[in-house]
């Protein structure tokens, strides 16, 4: 180790986290103080600036503000109050951020629903809220009359205009309140004193809801103190100014999208600038067409860019820095190199949880960077973890083993007062968040529910998610590692690995579903994992998909592929899996299936 070179790196931290420490005590949750306010000197300064720009709308700072203030004034005519939930689902575009930003003005709490949901699940999220008032964008409608007979109480729909077709369209599905009719007879005035004197950093902003990879979505409570100090962070850490404008093609109903890249651009007083949805082929020319200097990013989002074909914009554009979360090492050297993006800052985070790391060196491969002294001091450890029992490993004194440098185990941050738990809307699913007698007794530490690793130079690398890392001859296999050197292969556009049940053996054996090209070798294929991957850690059986299936975020989804095992008589893609006696894949059939499942062939 470097010594001088990790005493540069943390002096160059603490600077920056220094810097960020002023705009994040004036957040604190006890503070008289909401989102509007740390946006005040904006919208006095900055009144003809264009703040937000999407598709279908723009606005200025100033007509940001007014109609905010619109919507805040028809919350208060309906009599909504400090706590009460307005459900919110439209695509992205300008008016998504005026509505929450306005209703958040008189204190109530936004409801971000996914606009990939339709039926029970959207019905779901909405019955989570405890909401009796849902605010549609027209281009959702058929979405949202989807939920109508999940509900039994059928709540108040405000429609909110998007254009001519899809508002008539709408009109034909439902009973509505037009939404933007409401709020300008309303009026724009300033919100009462009396109401803002009550207002509390502490006080509820969103509910932003968990993917739903494993069950349905869980409601995770957002407070305008933590939406303030991570927008700070995503501010502070890439040095955005006025100057700079934001390209956003992730969902605003997600923390990524809504809260890192949106609130960090707003606190740097720039433009935020919105797609509709991710466009591999138009990505580039949104980029140069309005002058985008800073992008938000999922890593997968990454890898379907790098994927795509040469586009003639792609290194036209002005982006100095990007941030964001999974981007996988063998597409990170691959995507800087190509697209020529100057930084990379890499975060690691939960929507429900109480801190954020931040790889801000932009170190490949790393999610986050601490020096020692701020991890002890901020209770942030890795605790020693058994991937079969699923928990973590305490000793002969009933307190965690903390695990050694470079030692997978679960990432455990302390709960305290600056680092508050706010936890889900559902308080039994909160419980399971939390982990007491930790190290001490008596502390309290929010449970991420993943595997993490950390260097002696005090950076963080993800391992795996717990419940996906799985074990075979008598082994611990990332599905994380694995399919980093999976996607490598030539031909392999996307790569989910899990682990699959076979009957008369331990574990779990390794499964690979894989996306792929026209060029994709399966000898070729095999080489690599016999060559790359330890014994116990080779894919046993490979799917070929024509697509994977993932969330509005863009991680894949492995349940209902774990269900479904490799059972060739349940599943319509070519199967193969690897022969002990070739050591190579073959096809699958119903009858190597039998052999394998009575033990005649030993995988």
């Amino acid at each position: 180790m470097n010594s001088l070179g990790s005493l540069r790196r943390a002096l160059g931290f603490v600077s920056t986290f220094g810097r960020a420490i002023p705009s994040a005590l004036r957040f604190g949750p006890d503070r008289r103080i909401d989102f509007s306010d740390a946006l005040a000197e904006h919208f006095q300064r900055r009144p003809d600036r264009p703040a937000l720009i999407s598709e279908s709308s723009r606005m200025t700072w100033g007509e940001l503000d007014r109609f905010a203030n619109r919507v805040a004034n028809w919350a208060l005519g309906q009599g909504l109050e400090r706590g009460d939930v307005v459900a919110l689902l439209m695509e992205n575009r300008a008016e998504y951020v005026a509505t929450w930003l306005g209703l958040s003005r008189v204190g109530v709490v936004t409801a971000l629903l996914n606009t990939h949901l339709t039926g029970d699940r959207l019905a779901h999220c909405i019955r989570e809220a405890g909401t009796s008032r849902l605010i549609v964008g027209s281009e959702l409608a058929e979405a949202a009359a989807s939920v109508l007979p999940e509900l039994a109480a059928r709540p108040e729909i405000l429609l909110a205009p998007f254009d001519a077709e899809a508002d008539a369209k709408a009109a034909t599905l439902f009973e509505s309140t037009p939404f933007d009719e409401a709020c300008e007879a309303a009026g724009e005035g300033a919100v009462p004193e009396r109401v803002r004197a009550a207002r509390r950093g502490g006080d509820g902003l969103f509910y932003i809801y968990t993917s739903g990879t494993t069950g349905l979505p869980k409601a995770a409570r957002v407070s305008h103190s933590k939406a303030m100090i991570a927008a700070v962070g995503c501010w502070k850490f890439q040095s955005l100014t006025p100057a700079d404008r934001l390209y956003c093609c992730l969902p605003l109903y997600h923390s990524a999208g809504g809260m890192l890249a949106t609130g960090g651009i707003l606190m740097a007083g720039g433009t935020l600038v919105t797609a509709r949805k991710f466009s591999a082929s138009r990505f580039w020319s949104d980029c140069v067409q309005h002058e985008i200097t800073a992008i938000q990013y999922i890593g997968e989002l990454c890898r379907y860019l790098l994927n795509s074909p040469p586009h003639p914009d792609e290194n036209r554009h002005r982006i100095r820095t990007a941030m964001g979360n999974g981007l996988r090492p063998e597409v990170w050297g691959p995507f800087v190199e190509r697209f020529k993006i100057p930084r990379i800052v890499e975060f690691y985070g939960a929507t429900e949880g109480n801190m954020m790391l931040l790889n801000h060196e932009g170190r490949v491969g790393a999610v986050g960077y601490l020096p020692s002294v701020l991890q002890k001091a901020q209770g942030i450890r890795i605790a020693r973890f058994d991937v079969v029992e699923e928990e973590v490993v305490r000793g002969e004194d009933g307190l965690c083993v903390a695990a050694d440098f470079d030692e997978p185990g679960e990432l455990l941050i302390k709960i305290n007062a600056t680092q508050r738990f706010e936890g889900y809307t559902n308080e039994e699913a909160s419980k399971k968040k939390i982990l007491t007698d930790v190290f001490e007794q008596g502390d309290a530490y929010f449970r991420t529910g993943d595997l993490l690793r950390v260097d002696r130079d005090g950076y963080f690398y993800f391992v795996d998610r717990i419940g996906d890392t799985f074990r075979w001859k008598g082994e611990n296999v990332s599905t994380n590692e694995v399919a980093e050197v999976l996607s490598v292969e030539q031909g392999v556009e996307e790569a989910n690995v899990y682990g699959v049940e076979v009957p008369g053996t331990d574990g779990r054996a390794g499964m690979a579903a894989l996306v792929a090209t026209d060029d994709f070798d399966l000898e070729s294929f095999g080489r690599r994992v016999e060559q790359e991957l330890a014994f116990y850690a080779r894919p046993l059986f490979v799917r070929l998909l024509p697509q994977m299936e993932i969330t509005g975020t863009f991680k894949h989804r492995k349940v209902d592929l774990v269900k479904e095992g490799f059972d060739p008589a349940r599943i319509g893609d070519p199967i193969y899996y690897r022969d002990p006696e070739k050591s190579c894949y073959v096809p699958l059939d119903p009858i190597a299936f039998d052999r394998i499942t009575r033990g005649e062939i030993r995988v």
